[in-house]
């Protein structure tokens, strides 16, 4: 069976993440509060970016600690299963590396990585960078 692929957006032509290189970050943690869902990230930031900071000698790229927030969650699902409740499903996710994030035609987010693939049904993220 083939997928149709024609009615995704990625990442990479979002507003919310212009300049960020979502594939060379770290998810840290997975939380639900108040209709929300967050996600901690260290999120690499490209030269573009308006708060990029020249890396130090030993570092190699600009890291960032930052939230990605889904306001108004409405379900998550989680390699195709759904959970008793959304901070259930939150809380039992994984961290690790991005391996990717696209939008679907029907609005639903899709976030994949060493975590798994989720499914978020959710107003557009928003990209706050802690400590701005």
């Amino acid at each position: 069976m083939k997928i149709d692929t024609s009615g995704l957006v990625d990442w990479r032509k979002l507003r919310e993440f212009a300049a960020v290189e979502l594939d060379h970050s770290f998810i840290l943690s997975w939380k639900f509060e108040a209709e929300t869902l967050m996600i901690d990230i260290d999120v690499r930031l490209s030269p573009a970016h308006p708060f990029y900071e020249k890396p130090r000698p030993a570092e190699k790229v600009c890291i960032r600690p930052a939230v990605i927030e889904f306001p108004y969650c409405e379900s998550l699902t989680v390699d195709g299963k759904e959970s008793a409740s959304i901070a259930e499903a939150a809380e039992g996710l994984g961290h690790g590396a991005i391996q990717g994030l696209q939008v679907h035609e029907d609005g639903r987010y899709e976030i994949s990585g060493k975590f798994g693939t989720v499914f978020v049904t959710a107003d557009r993220p928003i990209l706050k960078l802690k400590g701005t």
